[in-house]
């Protein structure tokens, strides 16, 4: 059982312009049914600087990063893990006695998942966006043997700075592209004022046979409903969330919930 809070029991929370349900609804799902004295909450902030300090200051254990954090946030910070350095992407800070440290548990979860597709290494793929979570997709897929690849991205500094790192292609406007994965790494069809829009053309996703899509919330996203009605194999962002949650949670707490605990907590997150 979990112990009721009190002054042992440890803050875990994330950081976000756009704060979710996911990781709240995930990581004390799991608290609970793993009987830990942890708590999780969503914040946003005005003031990133003063919200790092909070971090170090208050002894909070963990904290996810999201849009648009992940970048302004890495000199706040007093080290980074290996794929966050390479990446120059910070997704999770992990405070041990008051030294943060930034990882990227996005990558990782990409990478596992894109790993496990049976899909042509050389074909080309199609990435639209050039942000933190962008670098973190992007740089899975390269590491994973995709490599014939375009970055989309109307910040033209940004996505040329991505696409020559990787030895990729940067294009300012996706339009009448077509390639064998289609990847949306922006805020199109997330719930909100974007929820209607479809991050690549009925054309496009003709053309395509991987789409994978970052947005978690909907689970099924415009661009998901058009990829699975074309009979194309998807990577949902629902699956990117719950793995890098998990992530996430091992790293906060040394526990490593069962199979079963991890897809309560995902289905429990998923519902919210």
């Amino acid at each position: 059982m979990k112990p009721p809070i009190g002054p042992a029991t440890r803050l875990c929370m994330s950081l976000a312009a756009r704060p979710g349900t996911f990781g709240s609804r995930f990581h004390n799902h799991l608290y609970a049914a793993l009987g830990l004295d942890y708590v999780y909450k969503a914040f946003t902030t005005t003031d990133l600087p003063g919200a790092i300090t909070g971090i170090r200051a208050l002894g909070i254990r963990g904290c996810a990063v999201s849009m648009p954090f992940k970048e302004d946030v890495i000199p706040l910070l007093d080290g980074l893990e290996a794929s966050a350095a390479a990446i120059d992407s910070v997704n999770t800070i992990v405070n041990d006695d008051g030294t943060l440290l930034g990882h990227n548990t996005d990558y990782s979860a990409v990478r596992t998942l894109v790993e496990a597709l049976d899909a042509d290494r050389t074909a080309p793929f199609l990435l639209r966006g050039s942000g933190g979570m962008a670098k973190a997709v992007a740089t899975a897929l390269v590491d994973a043997g995709f490599t014939n690849g375009t970055i989309a991205a109307r910040n033209r500094a940004k996505g040329a700075a991505l696409a020559d790192r990787l030895g990729l292609t940067h294009v300012a406007d996706p339009a009448g592209l077509e390639a064998a994965m289609l990847v949306n790494v922006t805020p199109l069809g997330m719930t909100g004022a974007d929820a209607d829009a479809l991050a690549f053309t009925p054309d496009q996703i003709a053309a395509a046979s991987v789409v994978v899509d970052v947005v978690a919330k909907p689970v099924e996203t415009p661009l998901l409903r058009a990829a699975r009605d074309a009979g194309r194999t998807v990577v949902t962002g629902a699956a990117i969330a719950k793995l890098q949650a998990l992530e996430q949670f091992v790293l906060y707490t040394g526990v490593t919930p069962g199979d079963e605990q991890v897809a309560a907590a995902e289905a429990f997150a998923l519902a919210g």
